[in-house]
């Protein structure tokens, strides 16, 4: 007699407060260069999107110490009369006027400081890195793992999605700051903590920083660390993958690793 396969889907369930939270979700973007100003962007229609559905929306922060240059100019979002002013004053002030929100930019690193103090403001709920440096990973990955011991409140920290890429590839990765409440389920097999990126993937981070992170002088020097379009297309499926959280209540993936050369893409499905 044939036995049926029983065995259930892992699915990790978004935690309550993001669902239907009384104020707007708070969130650190870290980072606001070829990945960063596009989610930027993403997470401006996302706001708007949730807002309409009856959600209290989100509340963003971006930091960002860069200013812009020429080079910056036709893979990131930004325009010619904008070289000299910093990256994240000139992404939020475009936000705010264009959507009316109250979005805040931090001109520094999201990093500790000379006394080894977490910075002002430092608190949310969602963090969003996209960074170059792997050491800025693990500086980041210390830092929550801090502030998710020492804080509860409605700015507890409870999500971290880290954006990655070389030039053709690129990886997104969803984790828990800790573990998430689940609800009981008879459907499926639920997961409470989804693991760092640091954790997990760690040494093959520390292989990556091989790569030439040094800033580029033009546009095609630029061209040459980062095709034009990986940093945008990981964007939106990062950010879907946010905003299934947000709709789904659930998620059975992670991440993805993406290849847009072969024009592939590896789900990373929650276990």
């Amino acid at each position: 007699m044939e036995t049926m396969n029983t065995e259930k889907a892992k699915v990790h369930f978004t935690d309550n407060y993001l669902i239907s939270p009384t104020n707007p979700i708070t969130v650190n973007l870290i980072g606001a260069g070829g990945t960063g100003s596009k989610v930027l962007t993403a997470l401006m229609e996302m706001n708007h999107s949730l807002i309409e559905l009856g959600h209290a929306g989100l509340q963003v922060r971006l930091w960002d110490d860069d200013v812009i240059t020429t080079a910056n100019l036709g893979r990131q979002r930004f325009a010619p009369s904008e070289i000299g002013l910093y990256k994240s004053v000139a992404l939020i002030n475009r936000v705010n006027r264009f959507m009316g929100t109250n979005w805040k930019a931090e001109t520094q690193k999201f990093g500790r400081n000379a006394l080894g103090e977490l910075p002002e403001n430092a608190k949310a709920t969602i963090y969003i890195t996209c960074v170059d440096s792997v050491q800025a990973r693990f500086d980041i990955a210390e830092m929550l793992i801090a502030m998710g011991k020492h804080l509860h409140n409605r700015d507890e920290p409870k999500y971290w999605l880290d954006y990655g890429n070389s030039q053709h590839t690129g990886q997104v990765l969803l984790s828990t700051i800790g573990t998430i409440k689940q609800p009981n389920s008879e459907k499926y097999e639920t997961v409470a903590s989804l693991p760092f990126v640091t954790e997990e993937f760690g040494d093959l981070l520390k292989q990556s920083e091989e790569l030439d992170n040094s800033p580029s002088c033009s546009l095609a020097e630029a061209l040459e660390k980062q095709d034009l379009f990986i940093n945008s297309s990981i964007t939106q499926m990062g950010c879907s993958l946010l905003w299934n959280l947000f709709r789904n209540g659930m998620t059975q993936y992670r991440g993805f690793f993406h290849n847009l050369k072969g024009f592939r893409t590896q789900p990373i499905k929650v276990a």
